[in-house]
């Protein structure tokens, strides 16, 4: 985590401080274009590995729904996806299982078998590793969480998201990008499409796109440390409990993870999620292409439903331009991620010292 952190930090600092220069902004602007179209193959790789039947296909529908049409929260669809999965369970058992699945347990059930004296003294270490976790975790939300400020918030919100990122990165930011852009105001719709082509660069997880989440809001925050040294403070803390939980998760549930494989209900609701979260990428990713292909929306609503549309006199041609070289790059040559990015912010600045864009 923290190699990908680091350089995390220097392009934030690099983004607040001259993101405003014309050739480094065609530069994000570029990026924001490629990480579009990354969303979509994401999309397109989730959907062909989770949904193989007309539950699954529904969850993931009913999903999309309950975030495009009603902006029901990323948690309750988490939730509501886990409830139905572990009342129909007997639909997903079939499909759950995999070799890979099996070939894991097989491993774990013979290292158990070969030295049970050492698997119980590892299981009661990882057990006090686990609450070590929780505490590291707990300690700076509960000092936080008294006072009324930005980093009470940052330190409550995102570990709101650390324990509910089922699915991965793509699946929680749609709800960050909810929360953070319309409800906190801590940046702006194409900062957080910026923040997630940045992150998309690093040699650390996807998730550290919160990390500059975090960096913007301590940048901008009108009381307290601002600046650099409160976007470096909050950047920070949200990392701490953004990662510390992770580690919690991993220490406590591994001695157990061989009977929570045998719980059908529980196979069956982690499998319903990840049904949910095809719909929940799929947000995500209409989400950012409205906001990256068009300069205008305008809100809609058809009786309870209510949504955005785009205005289609404010394409931007560029920004469509550069989305079909990044769709060509992934979808017909198959070239890599990092390849992709580099080409479209290339095409970025070359059309801003040539066209403007």
């Amino acid at each position: 985590v923290l190699p990908g952190a680091m350089v995390m930090m220097a392009l934030s600092v690099i983004f607040v401080v001259a993101g405003d220069v014309p050739v480094v902004s065609a530069l994000f602007f570029g990026l924001k274009c490629a990480v579009l179209v990354i969303v979509f193959s994401a999309l397109f790789k989730v959907a062909g590995r989770a949904l193989k039947g007309a539950v699954s296909w529904g969850l993931a529908v009913a999903a999309f729904a309950a975030l495009f049409f009603f902006d029901v929260p990323f948690p309750f669809v988490v939730l509501g996806a886990a409830a139905v999965g572990a009342l129909l369970h007997g639909h997903f058992a079939a499909k759950a299982a995999g070799p890979e699945q099996d070939a894991a347990s097989v491993v774990v059930d013979r290292l158990l078998q070969a030295d049970p004296v050492r698997g119980d003294r590892l299981a009661r270490g990882a057990r006090r590793a686990g609450g070590l976790a929780l505490v590291a975790w707990a300690v700076p939300v509960l000092l936080l969480l008294p006072f009324s400020s930005l980093y009470s918030d940052v330190a409550w919100f995102f570990s709101k998201m650390a324990v509910v990122t089922f699915g991965g990165a793509y699946a929680v930011l749609a709800y960050v990008a909810q929360e953070a852009v319309e409800g906190y105001a801590w940046l702006s719709a194409n900062e957080m499409l910026t923040g997630l082509g940045l992150a998309e660069t690093t040699p650390g997880p996807l998730i550290l796109v919160l990390q500059f989440v975090g960096f913007l809001a301590g940048y901008g925050t009108p009381s307290g440390p601002s600046g650099l040294l409160g976007g470096m403070l909050a950047a920070g803390l949200t990392l701490w409990v953004t990662f510390a939980p992770c580690f919690a998760f991993v220490f406590l549930g591994a001695p157990a993870i061989e009977k929570l494989q045998n719980k059908p209900a529980l196979s069956g609701a982690l499998s319903a999620i990840t049904a949910a979260v095809v719909g929940v990428i799929a947000n995500l990713a209409l989400w950012f292409a409205l906001r990256v292909l068009f300069g205008e929306l305008e809100p809609v609503t058809f009786g309870l439903l209510a949504t955005e549309v785009p205005v289609l006199s404010s394409v931007n041609l560029a920004a469509v331009a550069i989305a079909l070289v990044a769709g060509v790059c992934i979808f017909v040559l198959k070239w890599g991620m990092l390849t992709t990015l580099g080409i479209c912010a290339a095409i970025g600045v070359a059309w801003q010292l040539v066209l403007g864009l």
